[in-house]
C-alpha cells in the first residue's frame, strides 16, 4: 500500500456487449462525436477530488482510431439472400440493446420500410430504444412489433422449462398476463403496436387460437409468424401487416420521462409504469453513487436500467404479471461518453459469469494438431 506502491482500489469487468465503448460505439453520429463520446468517460478523480476523463489523459484519439473501422456497419445477407446491416452487440438488460444509430440512419437511406431490433422484453430494450436512442438521434418510429411465443407464456403461467413444449392451454392462460401488460406499454409510447407471435411447431392451434382472442380483446393487431419452420415465406404476412400499420400510423412517439428530470424521477417512472412496481428501495451505495452523479452535473442523462430479462420486476422469480413489489437499485454505474447513466438492479451481473462446466473443459487437441470440442 501506500502511494508508492500504488493506490489501492477495487474495480471489476463488463462483458463486452455491456462496455462503455460498445455503448459508445453505437450512439455515435460519426469521427469526431465518437472521439468525444470516448473523451467524456469518467475515469476517476485527482487526490483533490477533480473528475478526471479520458481525454484529460490524451487518450481519445488513440481510442477512436482503433475504432475506425468497428464504426463501419457491416452490410451481410440472410439465408434467403435478403440485405442486413448488422452492427453493434449490447445487451438490452443489461446495456440499451439496440444497434447504432449509424446503421439505422443508413438503412433509412437505402429502402423503404427498416426494421430494427431492441433485445429481450419490451420493459427492457424497446424502453431504452424509444427513450434513449430514438431521442438522442431524433428518430421517429412508425410501428411497434412485439414478439411473443406460446412458449415463453406458458414459462410466465407456471410451466416448467422441460415442459414447455408439451400442449398446457391452462399455463398460457395464466401467463398472457405478462403479454396484457406488454401490450400496456407498448401503447405508453404513442407509437402503433403489432403482436407477432413466434410459432414453433410444438404450438397447438388451441393455443394459438386462444391468443390471436386474447389480442383482439387488447385492441392490438396479430399475426403468426412461421419463420422457425418456413423462413422469410413464413414471415410474408406478418411483413404486410406490419407494413399497413406503419403507413396508416398517425401517431408520434412519445418518450415515458423527459431527460431533464431528476434520476429518482427517471427511475421511478420506468419501474412503476413499464415495470409495474410498488416502490423503489436505494442501498448506501447507489445512493451515494447518485451523490456522484450529481456532483459531476450528470444527472441529466437518461437512464439505461440494468435488469433481469425473465422478470418485469428485478426478481427472476416472479414470473407473469407481479404486482406491489419493491426495484431495488443496489448500484449506480456512470457511463459519462456513452451518455447515460447506469441503475443496477437487483442481482443482475454486467459480467455474467460461466456455467458450471465451461467450454473450456470439453476442448482438446491430438498430437497432430486437430482440435476437438469446439462444437
Amino acid at each position: 500500500g501506500g502511494t508508492s506502491a500504488g493506490i489501492p482500489r477495487e474495480t471489476g469487468f463488463d462483458i463486452t456487449a455491456a462496455s462503455e465503448v460498445m455503448a459508445i460505439l453505437c450512439l455515435s453520429d460519426d469521427f469526431e462525436d465518437l472521439k468525444n463520446r470516448l473523451g467524456n468517460i469518467f475515469i476517476g478523480y485527482t487526490f483533490d477530488k477533480k473528475p478526471i476523463y479520458a481525454r484529460d489523459l490524451h487518450a481519445h484519439g488513440a481510442m477512436a482510431a482503433l475504432l475506425k473501422d468497428a464504426i463501419k456497419p457491416n452490410l451481410v445477407q440472410t439465408l434467403e439472400g435478403n440485405p442486413a446491416i448488422i452492427h453493434g452487440g449490447p445487451f438490452a438488460n443489461i446495456a440499451q440493446g439496440t444497434n447504432s444509430i449509424i446503421a439505422t440512419r443508413m438503412g433509412l437511406t437505402l429502402s423503404d420500410y427498416v426494421v430494427t431490433e431492441a433485445g429481450f422484453g419490451f420493459d427492457l430494450g424497446a424502453e431504452k430504444f424509444f427513450d434513449i436512442k430514438c431521442v438522442k438521434a431524433g428518430l421517429k418510429p412508425s410501428a411497434v412489433v412485439m414478439v411473443a411465443t406460446v412458449r415463453a407464456l406458458k414459462y410466465h403461467g407456471g410451466a416448467k422449462l422441460d415442459q414447455l413444449k408439451e400442449p398446457n392451454l391452462e399455463a398460457l392462460k395464466k401467463g398472457v398476463a405478462n403479454l396484457e401488460k406488454q401490450v400496456e406499454n407498448m401503447k405508453k409510447f404513442n407509437i402503433c403496436p403489432v403482436v407477432a407471435i413466434n410459432k414453433f411447431i410444438t404450438d397447438t392451434d388451441e393455443e394459438i387460437a386462444f391468443l390471436a382472442e386474447k389480442c383482439k380483446e387488447l385492441d392490438v393487431p396479430m399475426e403468426v409468424a412461421e419463420v422457425w419452420a418456413k423462413g422469410g415465406e413464413g414471415a410474408e404476412n406478418l411483413a404486410r401487416l406490419v407494413a399497413k400499420v406503419a403507413e396508416q400510423c398517425t401517431c408520434s412517439m412519445k418518450p415515458l420521462y423527459d431527460w431533464e428530470w431528476s434520476v429518482e424521477k427517471k427511475i421511478e417512472t420506468i419501474a412503476k409504469e413499464l415495470y409495474g412496481a410498488a416502490a423503489i428501495d436505494y442501498t448506501a451505495e447507489a445512493k451515494s453513487d447518485l451523490k456522484k452523479v450529481m456532483d459531476l452535473g450528470l444527472d441529466k442523462l437518461p437512464v439505461c436500467i440494468a435488469k433481469t430479462q425473465k422478470s418485469l420486476s428485478d426478481n427472476p422469480k416472479l414470473l407473469g404479471r407481479p404486482k406491489d413489489f419493491v426495484v431495488t437499485v443496489r448500484q449506480i454505474e456512470i457511463a459519462s461518453g456513452a451518455g447515460f447513466i447506469i441503475p443496477i438492479t437487483g442481482s443482475i451481473m454486467r459480467m455474467p459469469g460461466l456455467p458450471d462446466i465451461p467450454a473450456a473443459e470439453k476442448i482438446d487437441i491430438d498430437n497432430n494438431g486437430k482440435i476437438t470440442g469446439l462444437f
